[in-house]
């Protein structure tokens, strides 16, 4: 397996819902995400996937977040509650969307700072 990772970040506020301290209340990160495709084969190239096209992928899904706040934009305005966990499985499946075949989703990693991250993989 080939695997290839790109890396973005984004700034934006939530709050977790029912969650009993300080997250409840309305606050910001800076989110650092990490996604990581694979393919058993490489292309004519020699390449999983062009950068480019990764990035550009990836950041047509943060661009949805960027300076928001997360609790209005759906599924995290009702169904979901905004935790990194969630975060990076809706990335995940998104970003999945976005892939040609052979290629698949191997992670994505969402950091809420350089210390707490959440890795979502199937």
């Amino acid at each position: 397996m080939f695997k290839i990772s790109a890396k973005t970040s984004f700034a934006a506020a939530h709050r977790l819902r029912e969650y009993e301290g300080a997250c409840e209340n309305l606050h910001g990160h800076n989110w650092r995400i990490k996604a990581t495709i694979g393919s058993e084969k490489l292309d004519e190239l020699g390449m999983v996937y062009d950068f480019k096209n990764l990035k550009k992928n990836l950041q047509e899904i943060i661009d949805l977040f960027d300076h928001q706040f997360v609790n209005q934009i759906p599924p995290f305005d009702k169904e979901l509650n905004p935790t990194s966990e969630n975060l990076a499985k809706f990335i995940f499946k998104l970003l999945g969307k976005k892939l040609p075949e052979p290629i698949r989703m191997i992670s994505v990693e969402v950091g809420e700072s350089d210390n707490y991250t959440a890795i979502y993989e199937e």
